[in-house]
């Protein structure tokens, strides 16, 4: 294929991230932070898309802590989570308290992830060097006659030509496929419909999570309502639809009585999400990287998707801008940002498929009876002290990164 022309480049920046998620963003604002310029391709015309995930850890708020932005992305609307708690057979257990974690952010933030991107878009602008471009989507990599990546090419014929690339482009990435990096797919034995369930009066109160034979619902504390997950097996989602809407409706309440999904009177007030689980073995070629779900899909378990996608960008920041600002060859350093964030990306992942394996896949696929919650639930319903470990584990994650990357005034400082 013939290169773009000249009148199709729009843009030269030092760094192309193609894709607009949580990953992209918050690469973009550290580049740009650290003085170098970076174009932002979304394929979306705003970032208004509904059950996105939406848990901002306590690791990612002491990032923004760090840069001084804590304050006013806590200024947008949110609601705290300072525990997390399951519903099994019936009983209430709480699995984990981030009240006693060394950190100044003892809290999950359930923001709505347009907030969240809009958030970071907005603080972004305050650097000359950001360039945020919106209906522009990703198609495919420009190359030189070495193979080296020098690029994006669009949907619609432009171009931008870079010094770096950076997929950031979900878990369908179009930029991971044209470069053919290898693909480990580790499996995923659910997928889930989303959708949103008024609150009734004196029903709750708190994010939870409700488990009993064949059934499992995770349900989001939004205020005056439920965010909520139905999780089924994979490949379900039209054997689910054939049955019927009164049928659902009925699975619900069998899940959680205390639940009104009357309002369920259409399927498209019901999303469907097809989980994945996999890594790419390889996260890098000369020109490009891969971060965040284009690196590696994460199961919703734990919610922690969003978090890992975001310590990648830090990582990638913390040892590319520098190097970058110098004028040094980068292509030998991508290989560290993977060296780097790889270990707590494998041990997330099986944590994981430890989940799917022994919880999800004997709930909600082999229907075993659950008459009584696991004896580690008890455990930690007994003894408080240990729900330390998985507050530990979900809120600030593996190999928890920090900002190192460079920083220059922004505009108007």
């Amino acid at each position: 294929m013939e290169g773009p022309t000249a009148e199709q480049v729009i843009a030269y920046p030092d760094i192309c991230v193609a894709g607009g998620g949580p990953a992209g963003m918050m690469a973009g604002l550290l580049f740009a932070r650290a003085g170098l310029k970076v174009t932002v391709l979304e394929k979306h015309r705003d970032f208004l898309r509904d059950f996105r995930g939406d848990t901002v850890h306590p690791s990612t708020l002491e990032l923004f802590r760090e840069l001084g932005l804590l304050g006013g992305l806590l200024e947008r609307p949110h609601d705290k989570v300072e525990r997390l708690t399951a519903i099994v057979a019936g009983r209430t257990i709480t699995i984990a308290d981030f009240r006693r974690l060394s950190v100044a952010s003892h809290f999950i933030a359930m923001m709505p992830q347009w907030e969240f991107l809009d958030f970071l878009a907005q603080a972004a602008r305050r650097w000359p060097g950001f360039d945020l471009r919106m209906e522009a989507e990703a198609a495919g990599l420009l190359e030189d006659e070495a193979g080296r990546v020098t690029g994006v090419r669009l949907a619609d014929g432009r171009a931008v030509r870079a010094a770096l690339t950076i997929a950031a482009d979900g878990r369908r990435s179009v930029l991971r496929k044209a470069a053919g990096l290898p693909l480990i797919d580790l499996g995923a034995p659910m997928d889930v419909f989303w959708f949103r369930l008024p609150k009734l009066p004196g029903r709750g109160n708190h994010t939870t999570g409700v488990f009993a034979t064949g059934q499992l619902l995770a349900l989001i504390d939004r205020g005056d309502y439920w965010q909520c997950a139905y999780v089924f097996p994979k490949g379900r989602a039209g054997d689910i639809r054939a049955e019927g809407l009164d049928r659902f409706r009925q699975r619900v309440r069998e899940a959680a009585p205390f639940l009104d999904p009357d309002c369920l009177n259409d399927w498209d007030r019901i999303s469907l999400l097809s989980v994945a689980l996999d890594r790419l073995e390889r996260w890098h070629r000369p020109g490009l990287l891969a971060i965040g779900d284009a690196a590696h899909a994460m199961s919703p378990v734990g919610g922690v998707g969003i978090n890992l996608a975001i310590q990648d960008a830090v990582a990638a920041a913390n040892i590319l801008a520098d190097p970058m600002r110098m004028g040094r060859a980068i292509d030998p350093l991508l290989a560290q940002v993977q060296a780097r964030r790889m270990m707590p990306t494998r041990v997330i992942q099986a944590i994981q498929k430890a989940a799917h394996d022994r919880i999800i896949s004997p709930l909600v696929i082999e229907r075993r009876p659950l008459t009584r919650p696991p004896l580690l639930l008890r455990m930690l319903d007994a003894l408080p002290p240990l729900r330390r470990i998985p507050a530990q584990v979900i809120g600030l994650g593996v190999r928890r990164e920090h900002i190192e990357s460079p920083g220059v005034p922004p505009i108007g400082d």
